[in-house]
C-alpha cells in the first residue's frame, strides 16, 4: 500500500515522496525516483549500515535525511542516556585525579560514587540548557519552522541523535596518552558540527543559522556552568 504524500523526503533535495520503492514481488524492486530533482528518493535503502553510519560520521546531509526521515530509528532516548553517562564519567575521572583521595574508607567510596551522580546531574542539566538556547533561537528567528508540537520533537530527535560523538570520549579517556586533552576538543568541535548538520537538515535551512542557534546554545550552557562555580560546585 502506497503511504500517504510527505512520509518520506528525498535524500538530495529534501522533497516529499510517499514511497521509497515499488516493490514489484518475486524479489524485484525499485527504487522510486523524485519528481523535483529526477534522482533516486533514497539510494542508502541499498546500502550497508555501516556506509551509512561512516556518511553520517563525514556529516553529509543525504545520510541524515535518510536517518531522520526515512527510517524508523526510536533510539535517541537511549542514546542520550548514554552519551551523558560517557560525559559524566569522563568529568568523575578527572574529579578524582584532582583529589588525589586514596583513603579507603566506606564513606569516601561513597561520596565518590555520589560525586558520579552529581556529575550526571549536571551534564545533563547543561544539555538541557544547551538544546532550550537552540531552540529559543530559532524560534525566534524562524517561528514558521516550528509551528507544531511535531516540529520539536522532530528537532529534538536529530539533535539527540547528533549528539553520538560522544560515546568517542570513552575510547579517548581509555587509551590515555599526552594528546588527551586536545582529542577531548575535538570530539567536542566533532559534536557541535553534527549538532548543526542535524538542525539544518530537520528544518531545511542554510548553514549560518544552525551556527548562529548553536552559539546562543553555548552561551547559555555556559551560562549554566558558571553558575555551578559560583555555588563552589566542581563542574
Amino acid at each position: 500500500a502506497m503511504a500517504e504524500l510527505g512520509a518520506y523526503r528525498c535524500i538530495e533535495c529534501n522533497g516529499e515522496a510517499a514511497e521509497l520503492y515499488r516493490d514489484y514481488q518475486r524479489g524485484v524492486l525499485r527504487i522510486s525516483i523524485c519528481k523535483s530533482c529526477q534522482k533516486p528518493v533514497d539510494k542508502y535503502i541499498e546500502y550497508d549500515p555501516v556506509i551509512i553510519l561512516i556518511n553520517a560520521v563525514l556529516c553529509k546531509a543525504q545520510a541524515y535525511r535518510h536517518i531522520l526521515f526515512n527510517t524508523k530509528i526510536n533510539i535517541h532516548g537511549k542514546l542520550c542516556i548514554f552519551c551523558l553517562l560517557c560525559e559524566a564519567y569522563i568529568r568523575w575521572l578527572q574529579l578524582q585525579d584532582s583529589s588525589q583521595n586514596t583513603d579507603p574508607d566506606d564513606l569516601i567510596r561513597y561520596a565518590k560514587e555520589w560525586d558520579f551522580y552529581r556529575m550526571f546531574g549536571i551534564a545533563s542539566l547543561e544539555q538541557t540548557s544547551f538544546f532550550i538556547g537552540i531552540f529559543i533561537t530559532l524560534w525566534w528567528m524562524t517561528p514558521e519552522m516550528l509551528k507544531r508540537k511535531s516540529d520539536f520533537i522532530l528537532l529534538l530527535k536529530a539533535l539527540l541523535l547528533s549528539t553520538y560523538g560522544k560515546l568517542l570520549l570513552i575510547p579517548a579517556v581509555i587509551w590515555e596518552h599526552d594528546y588527551t586533552p586536545l582529542c577531548l576538543a575535538f570530539i567536542k568541535v566533532f559534536v557541535l558540527i553534527s549538532n548543526s548538520q542535524a538542525i539544518r537538515v530537520t528544518l531545511n535551512l542554510n548553514r549560518i543559522l544552525p551556527w548562529f542557534a548553536i552559539f546562543f546554545g553555548l552561551i547559555l550552557e555556559n551560562g549554566v556552568v558558571c553558575l555551578f562555580q559560583k555555588m563552589g560546585w566542581d563542574v
